[in-house]
């Protein structure tokens, strides 16, 4: 699904109670490179729902996801101003 999406699921599923389903969602969108979730994840970590090395998997792989959207195209077209406001 959709990052965004993904993310506001896992909120939803937060103030439902659900944390399990939450941290499901955000390490989902996480994964596809959201901030957002990453965030939520790290805050999961502090209150004690997330383990050590769960955050660190997800941060491993949000940066691989973040890492496979650079190229000198897109470097050059956000340069060019083409991804304002996306």
């Amino acid at each position: 699904g959709h990052p965004k999406a993904r993310n506001d699921l896992g909120c939803i599923e937060e103030g439902n109670g659900r944390m399990d389903r939450a941290i499901k969602h955000w390490v989902i969108a996480a994964n596809l490179g959201l901030d957002a979730s990453l965030e939520a994840l790290k805050n999961c970590y502090r209150a004690g729902f997330v383990g050590k090395e769960d955050l660190a998997a997800a941060l491993r792989r949000h940066q691989a996801a973040v890492d496979a959207t650079k190229s000198p195209q897109r470097k050059a077209a956000t340069e060019f101003g083409m991804f304002e406001g996306v």
